[in-house]
């Protein structure tokens, strides 16, 4: 079950994260799906959609799909990321990232991303995995 909606999500990185790159499209139990509009700072020869943009985008999609589960928090922070590239993603069309955290625990979260191009929904051009360090919460007693 969700605790932030796709619109919550937006509203919160607006304030502390307005340079990430894409917008939630929706988010639902342990998944995100977000949408990245490509242009010319996306690109490199050919032209093709870089890999650092690829691996900058699933990195706030997986933290998209935390939020949603746990509710807002800046300091949720990339502990690992490994990427995969499967093949091209034209510069011509946008990209589509759908996360899935594979273990959100009370301390670390574990997803992986597959990022499409939207020119073809079928073939991934990217997979990526990645963990998140969560900040401890104050338990009741320190609360106090």
């Amino acid at each position: 079950m969700t605790v932030m909606t796709a619109e919550q999500i937006e509203a919160f990185l607006d304030e502390v994260f307005p340079q990430r790159m894409g917008r939630t499209e929706s988010v639902g139990d342990m998944c995100a799906t977000l949408r990245l509009a490509i242009d010319d700072q996306h690109l490199r020869p050919g032209p093709r959609v870089s890999g650092p943009t690829m691996m900058g985008f699933a990195d706030v999609a997986l933290y998209v799909a935390i939020l949603a589960q746990i509710g807002p928090e800046p300091m949720a922070v990339t502990s690992d990321l490994n990427c995969h590239f499967l093949r091209a993603a034209s510069g011509e069309h946008d990209i589509v990232a759908h996360a899935r955290l594979i273990k959100l625990g009370r301390r670390l979260a574990v997803g992986e991303v597959q990022i499409f191009s939207v020119s073809d929904d079928t073939r991934p051009v990217a997979h990526i995995t990645a963990s998140y360090a969560l900040p401890d919460k104050p338990s009741r007693e320190q609360a106090v």
